[in-house]
């Protein structure tokens, strides 16, 4: 990105058309609290090529993901994308297009947000899956938005299995339109949570994440029970979308709506995103579905076609109508899921995930042997937490100087709460070897 900075003569011009005297002038109302006095502590200026040594040095210091044994899950895992998703993304027509506002002459994008579709819906077990959101976090706010809207009601109950940066962006949502949220404590895995007794006559829905923020794996249908019975909606979250090829869908066990991250499905880390968000529910909730629904049809010569069904977003509809205003999709990334997906078919996607299961397991029984190690989860399926006899930070920074990277201490995400500062949330998946895991048990012997 060019930095072309303004001169003086170009400062006085803007402030004069904006009608203020000085810079201080145009940010009066910011708070003197909020404001920086003096410069950043950073060098005066420096030359082009001594830019590029600096940035250099200070990019050497990191440890790529890659290149070392990597072990880091916590809501976005490191799978084997094929080099032939990004070839394809990659492709003009593609990498270019964007939203279809005229959707009779952007019958490609239709098409592959189609099969997108068909595929969530597959997997999930659920009837009908929009055209995508931006992640699962910012899906499970819309989810919860679209159960207050189709129940009347306007409490949720979040689960302590629930991400928390999940659980912070329904919590943003809900208090700037006044909503009331209950988010439980974090269920660890060596605990019983009783969210079946939080659920009133007052409750929209349940908020419930399997795998689990632990990795704990969790039978939905006693709670979809004792939702519905209360005339409730169940919310399913699903971090893990590999999952979905080795345990029962969601759908499949009463959930009502559901939400995944479908980053683990041709989308590599990419240092945190873009990501792409799947959510689908059942067909009788679908005018209450945010974003946008794709179908199929025939022209007037009978041929097969592709037709924008529902767009119910602040773009195509009045903002006080929409459900949404969430004004994009992840349209490129939903791509690489399809492609992906369809280059592992429906055995190739179950052959993924008991790949991940069994070396998950794997490596829980080599980190069990270690002395001070204890594996506090009864099911999960790539992915699980380990009590260590030291504070979990600590000993990922040491596995980190060994060429191991460890895992996610549980007091990264969950600051303050003193019962997970020993607590390692560690995940494994195909990219991981045998000699990787191996590794890792050496390193942690070392250190602990």
């Amino acid at each position: 990105m060019r930095y072309l900075p303004l001169t003086e003569t170009d400062r006085r011009e803007m402030l004069g058309v904006i009608g203020a005297k000085n810079v201080d002038e145009l940010f009066r109302d910011v708070p003197e609290s909020a404001r920086r006095e003096g410069l950043v502590d950073l060098p005066r200026r420096k030359g082009e090529l001594e830019v590029e040594r600096i940035f250099s040095r200070m990019a050497a210091k990191n440890v790529a993901a890659g290149s070392a044994p990597f072990f880091v899950g916590g809501g976005a895992y490191r799978h084997h994308v094929p080099a032939a998703v990004d070839h394809l993304i990659q492709r003009s027509e593609f990498l270019t297009s964007y939203t279809p506002y005229q959707p009779e002459i952007a019958q490609g994008t239709l098409q592959y947000l189609f099969e997108f579709q068909t595929q969530v819906a597959m997997i999930t077990g659920m009837d009908v899956a929009n055209a995508s959101m931006y992640d699962a976090s910012t899906g499970c706010g819309e989810a919860v938005l679209m159960a207050h809207r189709v129940t009347k009601r306007r409490k949720a109950v979040l689960s302590g299995t629930l991400h928390p940066q999940y659980s912070a962006v329904v919590k943003n949502l809900s208090d700037f339109a006044g909503y009331k949220l209950e988010i439980m404590a974090p269920a660890l895995p060596d605990t019983v949570e009783d969210i079946i007794s939080h659920i009133t006559d007052e409750t929209s829905c349940v908020v419930v994440q399997t795998p689990g923020f632990f990795g704990e794996l969790h039978d939905l249908r006693p709670i979809a029970e004792a939702a519905h019975a209360k005339g409730a909606l169940l919310i399913a979250v699903v971090p893990e979308i590999v999952s979905l090829g080795a345990v029962t869908p969601p759908g499949e066990m009463g959930a009502d709506i559901v939400v995944a991250e479908g980053q683990s499905i041709g989308n590599g880390l990419n240092f945190g995103g873009p990501y792409v968000g799947l959510f689908a529910t059942r067909e009788k909730y679908v005018r209450q579905m945010p974003g946008r629904l794709c179908g199929e049809t025939v022209d007037a010569d009978g041929k097969r076609g592709f037709v924008l069904t529902l767009s119910t977003r602040e773009q195509h509809i009045r903002r006080e109508k929409a459900t949404s205003n969430i004004c994009t999709n992840s349209g490129l990334c939903c791509l690489a899921f399809t492609i992906h997906m369809s280059l592992l078919g429906e055995d190739g996607y179950a052959q993924l995930a008991r790949i991940n299961h069994a070396a998950a397991v794997s490596l829980a029984e080599k980190l069990a042997s270690v002395p001070g190690v204890e594996i506090l989860n009864k099911a999960f399926f790539n992915e699980f937490t380990m009590r260590l006899p030291k504070p979990a930070a600590e000993v990922v920074d040491a596995l980190a100087d060994k060429g191991v990277l460890g895992g996610v201490p549980a007091s990264r995400l969950l600051p303050g709460v003193k019962e997970v500062e020993d607590l390692l949330i560690v995940a494994s998946t195909e990219i991981n070897t045998d000699a990787d895991r191996a590794a890792y048990q050496a390193a942690l012997k070392e250190v602990l």
